[in-house]
């Protein structure tokens, strides 16, 4: 059963957040994210109208939302495993939620020019490029289409040297707030909104997907939150060391035999917040503890993340 409440983020909160200002009792950004100001205007919504009141929307107050409608499911919730670990961690660093986070895109803060999709791949490193050209190659008109009159040029941007695409990159955006100047803005999101370009995404994380895989064999966890939790290490931190693996295996030995029964995956539960502790722990002393709330957030299956 679907149940929307602080915390949840996703298009179908955004639904939610547009017929609730329909009603005059939210005011605040359709950001598809349900945090306090969207619970207040749910919570006002089930009082009117003699709800159970607790700031949450399932089935009931779905339907009173809704003429009466039955309740969706989360659209990510029919997608593959290996999409939903990207747009979760994809989450995290756009800080937008899904499908949003497909759209990321930032300026050259960091001195990469564009960072752009769910894994925030840039022209400074090389590894934009080839998401671009791949479209190009495939989708053309699609490309076309979405950048108009400037579709000659962004094909001219990817055949030129690395710095002639720094120097462009920098051209379009303003350098005080690293936000790309329209259109270009509203183009590169357009095409993180498009499917075609979100399958070439998953494509190209691919490699680090099966990475993580091979992390859940190595320290025998399997649930899907297992696997979340593995690849969200390596988009973030790159690795796990042998002394922190000593560390965790250490730790497992603490919990009961391998081959006890594991009543309701608490087992499984305790592993993932052994590796998330320990990898934590093992981040830039500034980082530890944002690294720590962001992995016990996936090992636990909740929590708040950069207030969200």
């Amino acid at each position: 059963m679907a149940l929307y409440q602080r915390g949840s983020i996703g298009p179908e909160v955004s639904k939610i957040q547009t017929r609730l200002r329909e009603l005059g009792l939210y005011l605040g950004p359709i950001d598809g994210v349900f945090g306090g100001g969207t619970e207040v205007a749910v919570t006002a919504f089930q009082q009117a109208n003699a709800l159970v009141v607790d700031g949450r929307v399932g089935p009931q107050t779905w339907a009173a939302l809704f003429a009466g409608a039955e309740i969706e499911k989360p659209l990510i919730a029919n997608k593959p495993l290996e999409f939903r670990c990207m747009a979760l961690t994809g989450a995290f660093e756009t800080n937008r939620p899904f499908p949003d986070c497909f759209a990321g895109l930032s300026g050259d803060f960091d001195g990469q020019g564009i960072s752009f999709g769910v894994l925030q791949w840039n022209l400074g490193q090389g590894s934009l490029q080839p998401l671009l050209q791949e479209m190009d190659t495939n989708y053309p008109q699609v490309l076309q289409g979405i950048f108009d009159r400037d579709y000659p040029v962004l094909q001219a941007m990817l055949r030129a040297s690395r710095e002639e695409q720094l120097a462009w990159a920098r051209s379009i955006q303003d350098l005080r707030r690293f936000v790309l100047l329209e259109p270009w803005q509203g183009q590169f999101k357009a095409l993180g909104r498009r499917q075609e370009f979100q399958d070439i995404q998953v494509k190209f994380g691919t490699a680090l997907y099966e990475q993580a895989l091979a992390l859940c064999d190595t320290y025998g966890v399997s649930s899907g939150r297992a696997a979340a939790l593995m690849f969200d290490i390596k988009v973030q931190n790159g690795s796990i060391s042998d002394l922190v693996r000593a560390q965790i295996e250490r730790d497992f030995k603490q919990l009961d035999a391998p081959g006890d029964a594991d009543p309701g995956g608490l087992k499984e539960v305790a592993r993932l917040r052994i590796i998330a502790n320990r990898r934590a722990e093992a981040a830039n002393p500034r980082w530890v503890e944002d690294v720590r709330i962001r992995k016990l957030t996936i090992a636990n299956g909740e929590g708040t993340v950069h207030g969200n």
